[in-house]
């Protein structure tokens, strides 16, 4: 009888509401039926900056984690859970892809990120294209929580602001499309109508209300990355 892989999946993530989504949500789905034997996240950067808040690093700092990684792990597979939203365009910051797709439909933008970071990642490390699969929350994480309204609203201390946001939902086919301007950012809306917003506890808190199924059943990208993790530890 031949023995299974051990597979192992390491999700890199700028801040700690995403290492906590990762540890409480997509952590057990994963491993309770898709074949994983551990799922874990890193926050990109050193131990010192789990005080912060997130927020995108330079590209060439990121780049470094998860080279280091795959080569210090090479039975491990690594993802990347990011946001669209705040990532550098321009300069020595800069993503890559990421000035690009500003170009490209809405459909189109993800990809192309996802694409140029496969490829960036591949020339540093061979045969990372089978264990390297970047995902890129469009535009950032609370916009998934957008999935539903009145669970987000509820979760977060603000029941009075669930037609708010429920409005804010209804203005866009998905809610992965809600935009990305410094105002109008799925977190900058929320902080606008409920400024207690707190986002390292409360979108974690939020995310377990709403749970994983609809957010999947909303937010198209997202499922696919979920899906492509599911077939990946099969």
């Amino acid at each position: 009888m031949v023995s299974r892989v051990v597979t192992r999946l390491l999700v890199h993530v700028e801040g700690q509401t995403e290492e906590s989504f990762v540890g409480q949500l997509l952590r057990p789905h994963l491993i309770g039926g898709f074949g994983y034997t551990d799922v874990s996240a890193r926050l990109l950067g050193n131990s010192r900056q789990r005080s912060r808040r997130g927020g995108a690093r330079s590209w060439t700092a990121v780049r470094q984690d998860i080279v280091r990684h795959l080569r210090q792990d090479p039975n491990a597979r690594s993802t990347t859970m990011v946001d669209f939203y705040g990532m550098p365009q321009t300069g020595d910051r800069a993503w890559p892809g990421r000035a690009e797709a500003n170009a490209v439909p809405f459909d189109q933008k993800a990809a192309v990120v996802q694409v140029a970071i496969a490829d960036d990642i591949a020339a540093e490390v061979d045969g990372s294209k089978g264990r390297f699969l970047p995902y890129v929350v469009m535009h950032e994480y609370e916009g998934l929580l957008f999935s539903d309204p009145e669970r987000f609203a509820e979760a977060i201390g603000s029941r009075d602001s669930a037609g708010e946001f429920r409005a804010i939902r209804s203005a866009f086919h998905t809610p992965e499309e809600i935009n990305d301007s410094p105002l109008t950012a799925p977190s900058k809306r929320v902080e606008s109508l409920f400024p207690g917003y707190q986002k390292p506890l409360m979108g974690t808190i939020a995310a377990q209300r709403i749970g994983l199924g609809p957010i999947r059943a909303e937010c198209p990208y997202f499922d696919k990355w979920v899906e492509s993790l599911e077939l990946w530890g099969l």
